[in-house]
């Protein structure tokens, strides 16, 4: 499927913007259309290096699929790789484009693409365009009005075992 692009304007600082697009563990809060049994993949859900697996069920082959964030730079780009459907042979690419001031209303910009490994599977993910156009619509709108209301943002997943605590090390 190729690159379809998106943009949205959110009331919030764009520090914040990026700070919940780049935290994996916030995501199916805004992106529950299309991401089901999210899981983390890292102990460290935000910035480089954080990954999720999560059902997609996407037209074109794809169930399941995951996503890495390799690139972050504050505040401006976040680049996310990706790999889903059978056997995990179709990549998948997010860019996210943050612009705007530090007060006013950030415009944020997504081109998402995926790249079937044959010709067959590019033949399957013909109708899969506007699928992830409506899904990715309503999820930035989902995120635009989470942002907007101005309340505090809490992840709603957690790696199992992450947070342990320190062992007494008393006899």
């Amino acid at each position: 499927m190729g690159p379809l692009s998106l943009d949205i304007d959110i009331d919030a600082p764009r520090e914040r913007v990026f700070d919940a697009i780049c935290d994996l563990g916030l995501r199916p809060q805004w992106a529950r259309d299309f991401a089901a049994d999210y899981h983390l993949q890292r102990l460290e859900p935000r910035g480089e290096g954080a990954a999720a697996r999560f059902r997609a069920d996407a037209p074109g082959g794809i169930g399941f699929m995951e996503t890495v964030i390799s690139r972050a730079e504050r505040p401006h780009t976040i680049v996310e790789h990706g790999r889903g459907g059978r056997g995990d042979r179709t990549a998948i690419r997010a860019v996210w484009e943050l612009s705007g001031g530090n007060r006013s209303v950030t415009s944020v910009k997504l081109t998402f693409w995926t790249e079937p490994p044959t010709i067959r599977h590019r033949l399957r993910e013909l109708r899969a365009g506007g699928w992830w156009r409506r899904r990715w619509r309503r999820a930035l709108a989902r995120l635009r009005d989470l942002l907007e209301s101005g309340d505090e943002l809490r992840p709603a997943l957690r790696v199992a075992g992450g947070d342990r605590q320190p062992i007494d090390s008393r006899p």
